[in-house]
């Protein structure tokens, strides 16, 4: 039996798609292992979002030839589909497919002649219109299934090489989505993500389908015990989606609405398409519907031209929209998108500064969201034990510690909130 190892870089949708690719290659019976472990077979999945991403994914490679030189090395992708002459130029690899074609890869690898050098097998994805069918029956360790549902994204903001790395829309056809969702739960998921590339636009492309139409197929599944969405614009949670979801006992009360900034002069030349205001608006939206719902996001500091009042602006918004996690991002410049050429650039020491006063926001903002809920008894979807402790999420998304000398793993449990653990984290004990 030959042994295949994956590394993922980048997002949660790179993740999908490394699962996806292990279970063809399980299917054709390849041993999964470890990437630290000798393989015969190495998948480096790469992520192109900075500049960082492609040097952790060229270290990666040069790593799995280390392990073992006669190994077949295969780069995918979005570094592989946006840089491929670059990727192929690394020394080690043998293999470069992209972000598309994926389905193929044991035919890709099987049919691989070593002495014909480098295969280059990546194309254009500019003009593609179709969503490439890849599935996940199974997942090992976890209790949380992420559901790929669309891919690509027509938005070109200006500091994203995404849609160049992952072509335009496409949006995965209602039924396919449903069979996996069927599967997952029969293999005893109860929770479910439906993720992608820019997910509001589900079903853009197929005309008679929105993001709350598959949302509410999907909360149709019996098993399925909980639903969540990846990250979503501010425009798409209007007054008829929020409505919707209010309806949907299953959607969870944990909403990612992307910011950036909370300033509209950096917004308009992000090119974001939305106001601070509108952002606003839709926050109060959703704490009108969810009366416990957890709002995060994530935010760029140090973007190309940002002044100091700027910056202000938006980590006053920031504060002021009571926000309970934000993901902080020092701007990183990524080569062929306008950002990078845009001046003036701002000095990496000014970054970090911002980043750690936004940070600090952060964590003061995420401690107060969960004090309010010392005391209180929430459902918790018990995950894994490490140590002494069962780890878990609240619907709102509070990573939750509990003692229990019973398996509680896959479960879900009334848990009285006791007190803060940390970021993000709270004791519980069960009720």
């Amino acid at each position: 039996m030959k042994k295949i190892a994956f590394v993922t870089l980048g997002c949660k949708v790179n993740l999908y798609d490394s699962e996806a690719m292990a279970e063809l290659f399980s299917e054709k019976g390849y041993e999964i292992v470890d990437f630290e472990d000798r393989a015969d077979v190495y998948v480096i999945n790469t992520c192109t979002v900075t500049n960082l991403g492609d040097k952790k994914s060229r270290q990666m490679i040069r790593r799995a030839r280390r392990k073992n030189e006669n190994a077949v090395i295969v780069a995918t992708g979005c570094y592989a589909q946006v840089s491929p002459e670059d990727v192929a130029e690394i020394e080690g690899i043998n293999i470069v497919i992209g972000t598309k074609d994926r389905a193929k890869v044991v035919e890709i690898v099987e049919q691989y002649n070593a002495e014909k050098g480098v295969l280059n097998a990546v194309s254009d994805i500019k003009g593609e219109k179709t969503f490439e069918r890849l599935k996940v029956s199974n997942l090992k360790d976890r209790t949380r299934a992420f559901i790929k549902i669309q891919e690509g994204c027509n938005r070109y903001c200006t500091y994203c090489i995404i849609p160049y790395a992952r072509g335009p829309v496409r949006s995965r056809l209602p039924e396919d989505i449903i069979d996996e969702v069927k599967v997952l739960a029969e293999n005893g998921f109860k929770e479910v993500v439906l993720t992608g590339i820019h997910v509001a636009s589900y079903g853009a492309d197929l005309g008679s389908i929105t993001l709350a139409d598959i949302i509410e197929k999907v909360h149709q599944v019996e098993g399925i015990e909980r639903i969540r969405f990846s990250s979503m614009e501010p425009k798409a949670v209007d007054s008829a989606f929020v409505e919707r979801m209010a309806k949907l006992p299953k959607v969870c009360e944990h909403y990612h609405l992307s910011l950036q900034s909370g300033s509209n002069n950096t917004l308009k030349k992000m090119n974001r398409r939305y106001t601070a205001e509108e952002y606003e608006q839709a926050c109060e939206r959703l704490r009108n519907a969810f009366k416990d719902v957890a709002i995060t996001t994530d935010i760029i500091v140090g973007f190309p031209t940002e002044t100091e009042e700027d910056f202000k602006e938006s980590y006053d918004f920031a504060d002021k929209v009571k926000l309970s996690k934000i993901h902080v991002f020092p701007y990183s410049p990524k080569t062929g998108t306008p950002a990078a050429k845009m001046k003036p650039q701002i000095a990496p020491h000014v970054k970090n500064e911002r980043s750690h006063k936004m940070l600090e926001l952060s964590d003061r903002l995420n401690r107060e969201f969960m004090s309010r809920y010392i005391g209180h008894n929430m459902e918790v979807l018990f995950e894994r034990k490490e140590g002494e402790y069962y780890e878990g999420h609240t619907r709102n998304y509070i990573k939750v510690l509990c003692k229990s000398n019973e398996e509680i793993s896959n479960r879900l449990i009334n848990v009285r909130l006791t007190g803060i653990a940390g970021e993000e984290t709270m004791y519980g004990e069960l009720v």
